[in-house]
């Protein structure tokens, strides 16, 4: 059953056609292909959970930028601050073992690019590209003490008041006790009114290592969503929450507060001779 799930979700990805474009990514473990448009700017404060048996991570305070720098190319940074409690079960021997700390973690700084862009039957693929800084204490258990690298590829689909995003990649740790693993994200999310957003994901990821607080295989349902403030269209809250439905027991937790924001300059000195070109075009059959 599983297979056919994975196999008709592919298949409503690639058969939809598109009428506007969005982007993903927070509060949901699936990312999109969709840079920042360019000269734009998201800015968000956020905080989460990840947990298992052996460990619980927590993130936050922290803060992400995003930075459309040029067409097709997001520059990416998140500084964030965070916990690790361990559970000192004595069933996890190698992990989950050891005091709790706080403080700053690993930064990541990342590049976004829309490789093939969106259409009426073919959806848009691109790369995040995230690098792993070792900013984060290692001794503590607040980072991996080496640069770690996150190599994924994802498409996205719009269909009216729907979107479809999906993907994988694949996540390199060069630090003993942990592992390199592969990660799948598949999303499906409704624009319900002008306030409110609502999707729902399965994400998944292999054995990330000992040191790690998943120490085995989970796959996740996580349902979340958009609250859109009134008044300010360009400021949203965010929120998410999953738990497993294989594999290792783990829950996912996300909230924050969004901002974006841009110069559309050039567009808007552009717009009367566009429009005077519409009108040339129009009179002559060109549409």
């Amino acid at each position: 059953m599983n297979s056919k799930c994975w196999h008709l979700a592919l298949l409503l990805v690639l058969m939809l056609g598109v009428q506007k474009l969005c982007a993903q990514g927070p509060p949901y473990q699936t990312d999109d292909p969709v840079p920042v448009d360019v000269h734009h700017y998201e800015f968000y404060i956020f905080g989460g959970v990840d947990g298992t048996p052996a460990e619980l991570d927590s993130t936050g305070p922290a803060i992400e930028f995003n930075w459309g720098a040029v067409p097709r190319v997001q520059l990416h940074a998140i500084l964030p601050w965070g916990g690790v409690f361990p559970s000192n079960n004595p069933v996890y021997l190698r992990a989950g073992t050891g005091p709790s700390a706080f403080g700053l973690t690993d930064m990541e700084l990342g590049v976004k690019l829309a490789i093939i862009k969106e259409n009426k039957h073919f959806p848009q693929i691109g790369t995040f590209t995230m690098f792993e800084m070792p900013t984060g204490s290692y001794g503590k258990g607040l980072g991996v003490g080496k640069v770690w690298y996150k190599l994924p590829v994802w498409l996205q689909k719009n269909f009216g008041r729907w979107l479809f995003d999906g993907g994988g990649g694949y996540q390199v740790v060069p630090q003993s006790n942990y592992r390199d693993f592969p990660y799948t994200g598949w999303l499906v999310k409704r624009e319900l009114n002008e306030r409110f957003e609502l999707g729902a994901e399965l994400f998944a990821h292999g054995r990330e290592g000992f040191a790690a607080a998943q120490t085995e295989r989970s796959a996740l349902i996580d349902v979340g969503g958009y609250y859109h403030f009134p008044h300010h269209p360009d400021e949203q809250f965010l929120f998410c929450y999953g738990h497993s439905v294989a594999g290792q027991t783990e829950n996912y937790a996300y909230a924050g507060i969004y901002w974006t924001w841009g110069k559309d300059d050039k567009d808007k000195n552009d717009a009367p001779a566009q429009a005077w070109l519409q009108g040339q075009m129009t009179g002559i059959g060109w549409e």
